[in-house]
């Protein structure tokens, strides 16, 4: 089979396509023949050598955590009717997605919904897993204003679509006209361009005022500060990354003076979470099939073109979610 194979940490460079021996299941998998793998900004950040205690790190390796397909061949003790079942699981640690072939845990497969595509699937076991994680934090309601920044990214549009639909007031913040009127269009009643200096009072301007009561941020660095400025007393800051390459600064001063609350979605909370990772899945599975929400697609690049993809996502140049296609 093919598949992209990493033998140092470093840039996109490192990522090869070679042509590799079949990895056959063993005790308790399964092996998927890939239709569609997620490429996730963690992807780059573990190419190069970092990513925490749940990356991997062991070289040589095949990245890719997040795939889609049919199971083609079972382990000695799966049973075989699993063989043509169209599944997509998140096959954690060990990587192995950007591939032709992947390996999976039997217990981390989930069956795809019959009126849903193997691109949205892998987009809502990773992505819309997160997003998933992020709402049930942050408890949107009719009543509030909430901000979302990165809002044309795949965790972006999933949230703005979410919050519309609960009936708040959204502001979608996201970098460039481009990226603006594609917020615009999944649903947000403004659409700002964080790119300019003075996005904070282009917020303020469109909302007449009227203070922001949720913020949601996956930028973290001064676009995360800006957002956090925005809150009003009993405002509420859920944060869900650093894309911008730092964290919100905010401190105790911060929560005490403003009057506001801050959490984060995601590292320890979404890992010990009761029920676990598996019924969030679920959630976002059943929330594509069911058309409440709709994962946007950005870019499909080819197996071959993984160092590209990643380029991209590093450079900020995709919106929504980005796959390969073997």
């Amino acid at each position: 089979m093919r598949a992209i194979r990493q033998f140092a940490f470093g840039g996109p460079e490192v990522l090869r396509l070679e042509e590799v021996p079949d990895p056959h299941p063993g005790c308790g998998e399964v092996r998927i023949r890939v239709e569609s793998a997620g490429v996730h900004l963690l992807d780059t950040v573990i190419r190069q050598g970092g990513g925490g205690p749940r990356a991997a790190s062991r070289l040589p390796m095949t990245p890719g955590r997040e795939v889609a397909g049919v199971i083609d061949e079972v382990g000695s003790d799966v049973e075989t009717n699993l063989i043509g079942q169209r599944v997509v699981a998140d096959l954690g640690p060990t990587g192995g997605g950007y591939a032709e072939l992947a390996p999976a845990q039997v217990a981390s497969i989930h069956v795809i919904p019959d009126d849903v595509d193997a691109d949205s699937a892998v987009a809502m076991v990773g992505t819309g897993r997160t997003a998933m994680a992020i709402l049930e934090l942050a408890a949107p309601t009719a009543d509030d204003v909430v901000l979302i920044t990165a809002a044309a990214g795949g965790i972006g549009t999933l949230l703005v679509q979410a919050a519309h639909a609960v009936g708040a007031t959204v502001v979608g913040v996201a970098g460039g006209p481009n990226k603006v009127a594609l917020v615009d269009r999944t649903g947000a009643d403004h659409a700002v361009d964080y790119s300019r200096s003075d996005w904070p009072d282009a917020v303020r301007e469109a909302l007449a005022d009227r203070p922001v009561t949720l913020a949601l941020d996956g930028v973290g660095g001064a676009i995360g500060r800006g957002a956090l400025e925005l809150l009003g007393v009993a405002g509420r800051l859920v944060m869900f990354g650093s894309s911008s390459g730092s964290l919100t600064e905010l401190s105790a001063g911060d929560l005490f003076g403003r009057g506001i609350s801050a959490g984060s979605a995601v590292g320890a909370r979404i890992l010990q979470r009761p029920g676990g990772i598996r019924t969030l899945e679920l959630s976002a599975l059943e929330a594509v099939s069911s058309r409440r929400l709709i994962p946007l697609i950005g870019r499909r690049f080819a197996l071959a073109d993984a160092a590209a993809a990643h380029v991209a996502l590093q450079s900020r140049a995709t919106t929504g979610k980005t796959v390969l296609r073997p």
